[in-house]
Parts: C-alpha cells; sequence; structure tokens
C-alpha cells in the first residue's frame, strides 16, 4: 500500500469521482476537494475505500480556498503529497457572435486558471520530494467545435500550461501530464448519451461505437501514478476511441 496522497479537485461527481475511488482502490489516501467538500458519490465503492478519502471544501478559482483545502487535508493525512489531479471543469456552448465576455471568463477561470492556481499550490509540497500532476483536459483542444469557443480555449490553455509547467518544475523532480478524454458516459449526461441524436452521432464518429466510460480514465490516472520512472512528463495523452483521429 502507498504511504502517501493525492489530491483531486472535483472528485464529488464523475470523472473526479471515478478518479478518487480508482486511486484509493491503489492504496494511496485522496483529498477529494470541491466545492460542496462532499465525498465522491460512487455507489459500489467499498469501505476500506471511503476510509482512504479525505473531504475538502474550495473554489478551485480562489487560490487561498485551494491553498487552505490542501494544506488541512495534508496535516488529517499526515502523509507526503504525491501528486495532484486537477480535474474540476465546467461547460458552457453558444454561439460565438453573442458569446458574454464574462461567460468566457468563467470557463477560463474554472477549466484553465483552476490548473495553475492547484499546481501552484501544491508545488512546495512536491518539490521537497518530487511528485506528479496530472491535469484533466480534452479532445477538443486540437478540434473547431461549433459553439464551444470558450471550452476548446480553455481545454487547449490546460495543455499549454501541462508543458510550460512540466520544463520548468522538472529540476525539482516534479511532472505535469495532461490526460485528454473525448465522449465519456457519467452519472451527469448518462442518459444524453444513450439515446437520441447524440448516441447515433458517437455510434458512428467513435471507431469502436461506444463512448468511454469514467472508469477509463480513472485507470489511465491512476496508472501514470503507479508506474515507475521520472522521464514521462509534459506529454498529453489523447483517450477517445479514436475519435479525433478516425479519417
Amino acid at each position: 500500500m502507498s504511504q502517501s496522497c493525492i489530491i483531486v479537485t472535483g472528485a464529488s461527481r464523475g470523472i473526479g469521482a471515478a478518479i478518487a475511488e480508482s486511486l484509493a482502490r491503489a492504496g494511496f489516501m485522496v483529498g477529494c476537494l470541491s466545492r460542496s467538500g462532499d465525498l465522491p458519490h460512487r455507489q459500489n465503492a467499498s469501505d476500506e475505500v471511503r476510509s482512504r478519502w479525505l473531504g475538502a471544501a474550495c473554489d478551485v478559482t480562489d487560490a487561498s480556498q485551494v491553498r487552505a483545502a490542501i494544506a488541512d487535508i495534508q496535516a488529517r493525512c499526515n502523509l507526503p503529497l504525491a501528486g495532484l489531479v486537477n480535474n474540476a471543469g465546467v461547460h458552457m456552448e453558444g454561439k460565438s457572435e453573442t458569446l458574454p465576455l464574462d461567460e468566457f471568463d468563467k470557463v477560463m477561470q474554472t477549466n484553465a486558471n483552476s490548473v495553475l492556481i492547484g499546481s501552484q499550490s501544491v508545488y512546495p509540497y512536491l518539490r521537497e520530494s518530487g511528485g506528479l500532476i496530472v491535469n484533466i483536459g480534452s479532445f477538443f483542444d486540437k478540434m473547431g467545435v461549433k459553439r464551444n469557443l470558450a471550452y476548446c480555449a480553455s481545454k487547449a490553455a490546460v495543455g499549454a500550461i501541462t508543458r510550460c509547467l512540466a520544463v520548468e518544475w522538472a529540476p525539482a523532480g516534479v511532472r505535469v501530464m495532461n490526460i485528454a478524454p473525448g465522449y465519456i458516459v457519467t452519472d451527469l449526461n448518462r442518459e444524453a448519451m444513450s439515446t437520441g441524436p447524440l448516441r447515433a452521432y458517437l455510434e458512428k464518429r467513435i471507431p469502436g461505437g461506444e463512448p468511454g466510460t469514467a472508469d477509463d480514465v480513472a485507470g489511465l490516472v491512476t496508472l501514470l501514478f503507479s508506474m515507475p520512472g521520472q522521464f514521462l512528463s509534459g506529454e498529453t495523452i489523447y483517450i477517445d476511441g479514436a475519435q479525433s483521429i478516425a479519417h
């Protein structure tokens, strides 16, 4: 069992909750950050897994709140921090010609600014003995998607932040990776992805005919934290069923 702790933002539901469960099953203590401070909503999680979760409430766009939440988790856990998963995010869509700047700013703050805030907040802990930061981006980072200007821009920024931090923090032994999912089924979107036009679109566009699951993403995150070696850093790994490269 690992004697270290990993912080996960946006851990109460969806992909973040799956990541928190997977990391706990791998033996890590997991600091679960969310606006509500709720522990992950995972119905089938075992008591042992749940015993490895520590919840804390914070707004990931507020640096002082994030720093306080991480310090609180570290003190309660009383174990070294091994890393951070910047998962929290928001999705808004609308016509680009009428996109309000305040909505654009909100998406950028939640999806991109929060990645920098979380990384800066955890860096003092990681630079002592090294560690890993995993950012959750999106395969929209390299695509032109109608009505998704803000979201695409924010996820492209996540990839750029990943590359820059990986280069700058490598001498301190801190690695930074970006995981870019495609269409992923979660408890929040299961109905939309199961029937109707979106389902028909996914069956046509994803080579395997099926969207991914939150557990697919969680397994990849856990693999990155579990695998040996220090040379993999700064990369974006796409987990989209080959949709973005299908011709």
